[in-house]
C-alpha cells in the first residue's frame, strides 16, 4: 500500500513504519515487533499505545522530563506523559518561543525536536498519517486520511466507499485473526490500491519502484555496509603492518581475499545508491545523510583508483569509510528518502554537489594516510629502516596525488556553484558560511600541497602531519556549516554533530602525535 506524506512523497507504508518508529524512539524494534507490526497494531488498537514508552528524548534535556515529570534515568516517554488529565499538552507553553526563533539555541531546540516526535507518533496514531485515498480531480495530486475525509469533497458514491472500506478492512483483519482467512482482508486491500490508481495514478510510484523501496528497506544496505567494511579494513591494516616486520605466504594470500572483499563491498555500496537514486528519483547527495554516505563511497572510489597496488591506503580508507558510514546511522541524521527542497530542485545538484562533495573523498583519503605514515614512522626502527621508508614514501605520493585532485574538484566546484547561485539568488557570490568555508579549505589546502617549497617544511613529515590538520578545514565546511551556522546553504537535519570542544581536541592530540613523531622522524630519515 502507498500513502503521501506531509512533504508530498508518494511512498509505502512498509518506508513510512521504519521512519515513524526509528524518528520517533530511535530503534527499529519494540517489543520484538518490527516496524509493519507496531503500526498495524496502533492503527487497530491504539489505546495502550499512548502508555508505551516510546517517545525518545536525549539525556541532556533534563528540562523536557521536568516538566513532564520524567526520571532522569527515563530516555522514552509513554505519550500519555505528555498531556495533563485535562488533555493540556505540557510543551506547548515553550514551544511558540523555540519556533519563532530565527536561530533556535540548544535548549530550544531540544522542545522543537520532542515536539516533532510527538507530533508524529500522535497522527499514527490516530489515523491522520495514513493519507492513502486520493481526492478525485484535485490539481495538486493530494491523499487525504480516513479522519480527514469529510473536509476532502468526495462525490456520494466515493464518499461512501472511503467511509466505508477501512472500517470493513480492519473489521475483517480481527475475524481473520480468528479464522486464520485473510481472502477478505486482501481483497479489501486490493480494492483500495484499485482506487488509488484510478484518482491518483499520475503521482502513484510504479509496482517496480515500490519492491525496490522495500527491499532496499529490508536489506538496509548502509547500515550492514559499515560493519564489514571496519572489519575487513581493520584486519587488512593488522596483516599489512605484521607483515612488514615478518612476511608469511599465508598473509599475503589472507591480504588478497580481503582486498578482493572490500572490492565487493565498495560494488554494493554504489549499489546502494543507485539504488536509493532510482527510488526518489533524484541524485543520492541531497541531504545530510546522502551526503555522507556519498562522501563514504567517493572516498573508497579515490583509494581504488589512485592505490591499486597499495594495499595500506585501500585498507586504511576502508576502516575509515566504515566509521563514515557509522556517524550516518547514528541518531544525529536522519536518513529517510524525501522529496527535494525547491532549491535544490535543479540539474546543478546533479553537477555542483555532486563534485563538491565528491572532492571530500581525496581529503578524507589524504587524512587517512596521513594518520598511516605517522603511525609507521612510530613503528620504524633501525632493521626495519629502509622497508619503512619505501612504505612512506609511497603513501606521500598517493597523498599528493589525492590532496591535488581534491582541490582541483573543490575549485571547479566552487565556480559551478556561483553559477547556481546566480540562476537561484541573483549573485554568484554573497559570502555565505558555506561559500566563506569552501573558499578557506581552498586556501588551506593550496598551503599544503605548495609547504614544500617552504624551507622548514619539506619533507614527508610535514606533508602528511599537516594534511591531518586541513582535513578540519573539510569537516567544518560540511558538519559545521550545515548544523552549527545558519545561512542559505543550511539544508542539513538533524541534531548538530560537532560542536566547538571536536576542533579542540583534534588539535590537541595533532599537536601531541607532531611532539611525538618529529623527534623520531628527524633522528631517522631527515638526513636521507
Amino acid at each position: 500500500m502507498v500513502i503521501q506524506d506531509f512533504g508530498g512523497r508518494m511512498k509505502p507504508i512498509n518506508t513510512f513504519a521504519s521512519e515513524m518508529l526509528r524518528k520517533v524512539s530511535k530503534r527499529d524494534k519494540y517489543a520484538g515487533l518490527n516496524a509493519n507490526q507496531v503500526l498495524l497494531s496502533m492503527t487497530q488498537n491504539p489505546i495502550p499505545w499512548y502508555h508505551a514508552p516510546l517517545v525518545y528524548i536525549k539525556w541532556q534535556n533534563d528540562s523536557i522530563r521536568k516538566i513532564i515529570d520524567a526520571s532522569s534515568e527515563q530516555s522514552r516517554i509513554p505519550l500519555a506523559q505528555f498531556f495533563t488529565k485535562n488533555g493540556i499538552y505540557k510543551l506547548a507553553p515553550y514551544l511558540q518561543e523555540a519556533y519563532r526563533a530565527k536561530t533556535p539555541n540548544s535548549f530550544q531546540k531540544g522542545f522543537i525536536d520532542t515536539d516533532r516526535r510527538v507530533n508524529l507518533l500522535y497522527s499514527a496514531l490516530d489515523g491522520s498519517i495514513l493519507r492513502i485515498f486520493p481526492i478525485p480531480e484535485d490539481a495538486n495530486h493530494t491523499f487525504v486520511s480516513y479522519p480527514e475525509l469529510s473536509n476532502s469533497g468526495f462525490t456520494a458514491e466515493d464518499s461512501l466507499y472511503v467511509h466505508k472500506v477501512l472500517p470493513l478492512y480492519f473489521g475483517s483483519l480481527r475475524e481473520a485473526r480468528q479464522s486464520d482467512n485473510y481472502i477478505q482482508a486482501n481483497e479489501l486491500l486490493e480494492s483500495i490500491k484499485g482506487f488509488q490508481k484510478r484518482y491518483g495514478e499520475q503521482v502513484l510510484p510504479s509496482e517496480k519502484q515500490i519492491k525496490t523501496e522495500i527491499l532496499y528497506n529490508n536489506l538496509n544496505i548502509f547500515n550492514q555496509l559499515y560493519r564489514y567494511y571496519g572489519l575487513f579494513g581493520v584486519l587488512m591494516l593488522w596483516l599489512l603492518i605484521s607483515q612488514i616486520f615478518k612476511i608469511r605466504s599465508w598473509k599475503r594470500i589472507a591480504i588478497l581475499f580481503l582486498k578482493v572483499g572490500i572490492i565487493f563491498l565498495f560494488m554494493t555500496h554504489l549499489a546502494g545508491l543507485l539504488a536509493r537514486w532510482y527510488i526518489s528519483g533524484h541524485a543520492p547527495w541531497s541531504d545530510a545523510y546522502e551526503a555522507i554516505i556519498y562522501m563514504a563511497w567517493a572516498t573508497m572510489a579515490l583509494a581504488l583508483a589512485f592505490a591499486r597496488k597499495s594495499d595500506i591506503t585501500i585498507a586504511g580508507s576502508a576502516f575509515v569509510v566504515a566509521i563514515l558510514l557509522w556517524v550516518a546511522h547514528q541518531n544525529w541524521t536522519d536518513p529517510a528518502i524525501a522529496n527535494l527542497q525547491a532549491v535544490l530542485d535543479s540539474y546543478w545538484l546533479m553537477i555542483h554537489v555532486a563534485v563538491i562533495v565528491a572532492s571530500y573523498g581525496p581529503f578524507t583519503l589524504g587524512a587517512i594516510l596521513g594518520i598511516i605514515v605517522m603511525l609507521l614512522i612510530l613503528f620504524t626502527n633501525k632493521k626495519n629502516k629502509q622497508r619503512m621508508q619505501l612504505h612512506i614514501k609511497e603513501l606521500s605520493i598517493i597523498n599528493e596525488l589525492s590532496l591535488t585532485a581534491g582541490l582541483a574538484m573543490l575549485a571547479i566546484g566552487n565556480f559551478l556553484g556561483a553559477q547556481w547561485a546566480n540562476e537561484s539568488w541573483g549573485r554568484y557570490w554573497g559570502w555565505d558560511p558555506k561559500e566563506t568555508w569552501a573558499l578557506i579549505s581552498i586556501i588551506v589546502y593550496a598551503f599544503v600541497i605548495h609547504a614544500r617549497l617552504v624551507p622548514g617544511l619539506r619533507g614527508n613529515f610535514a606533508f602528511n602531519w599537516l594534511s591531518t590538520l586541513a582535513f578540519m578545514s573539510i569537516i567544518f565546511t560540511y558538519f559545521g556549516v550545515n548544523f552549527i551556522l545558519s545561512g542559505l546553504h543550511s539544508y542539513a537535519t538533524g541534531d548538530a554533530i560537532i560542536g566547538g570542544n571536536f576542533f579542540a581536541v583534534y588539535t590537541v592530540i595533532w599537536i601531541v602525535v607532531g611532539l611525538l613523531v618529529y623527534p623520531k622522524y628527524k633522528r631517522l630519515f631527515k638526513k636521507t
